[in-house]
């Protein structure tokens, strides 16, 4: 998007995102109470125009950057938090994890023209439920804000097709590991391999054993070396397929 609210368009093609299913302010119901953050303040203000037309919806307030976001969030409690992913000072993927803790119950909607494959990836470990981009119409983003509130997932349909495409590209790689014989981890290295794949950070791993977190960062970089993996998800996929981790 340009510097205003004008490449969101009044009539889209269609959100076609991951869960749909809005619940659309039944009578008595508190409103969704939602955070907008954006570097651009033309764009907040759109922004809140159109979602004050909304009876279910309520803006709580409205920040510039990715700091402003987290003290922000902490004073107000926001039900869903909107939110840019490239802002100067602190952009929004680094505000996620800072958010999550300062408001643990807030749901993050990323609302981006960025469209690079390593943001999405990034905004999901962040803690991201919903990735969008601001090519959607107006309505949709009431929409979306609806279907986060109710426990569902957003995601913009082309980049929604680029995480599969990943996902496939990693089981493949995961199958080829197969036809040799997995690596020996350690007791410790499993442990640590469970909790990664559960989403816990580095600092939840280091309290629930009892270490540093400089120790699980040490067993994290150990575990991706000897299984040949890049990142934390592909660890997340290859628990699931040996079978290190039950997914009920």
């Amino acid at each position: 998007m340009a510097d205003s609210f004008g490449p969101m368009r009044e009539q889209g093609a269609g959100l076609g995102a991951v869960g749909m299913g809005p619940r659309g302010g039944a009578p008595g119901q508190e409103p969704i109470r939602v955070l907008v953050v954006d570097d651009h303040a033309l764009f907040r203000r759109g922004l809140e125009i159109v979602l004050q037309a909304e009876e279910d919806i309520l803006v709580v307030g409205e920040a510039g950057d990715g700091a402003e976001a987290v003290d922000k969030a902490a004073d107000l409690l926001p039900d869903i938090v909107l939110m840019d992913v490239r802002m100067p000072k602190r952009g929004g993927i680094e505000a996620c994890t800072s958010i999550k803790e300062v408001a643990p119950s807030a749901k993050i909607i990323m609302l981006t023209i960025s469209d690079e494959e390593a943001d999405l990836y990034e905004a999901i470990k962040a803690g991201a439920t919903g990735y969008l981009l601001k090519e959607i119409s107006t309505d949709e983003v009431a929409t979306a804000i609806r279907a986060v509130a109710d426990g569902q997932s957003q995601i913009s349909p082309s980049m929604a097709s680029k995480l599969l495409t990943e996902f496939k590209s990693m089981i493949q790689r995961t199958d080829e590991r197969r036809l040799v014989p997995a690596p020996k981890l350690t007791d410790r290295e499993i442990e640590v391999l469970k909790l990664v794949a559960t989403g816990m950070n580095n600092r939840d791993i280091a309290k629930e054993l009892f270490i540093s977190e400089n120790t699980v960062k040490n067993h994290v970089r150990n575990i991706l070396e000897k299984l040949q993996l890049h990142s934390r998800m592909e660890a997340v996929v290859y628990a699931m397929r040996e079978k290190i981790l039950e997914i009920r």
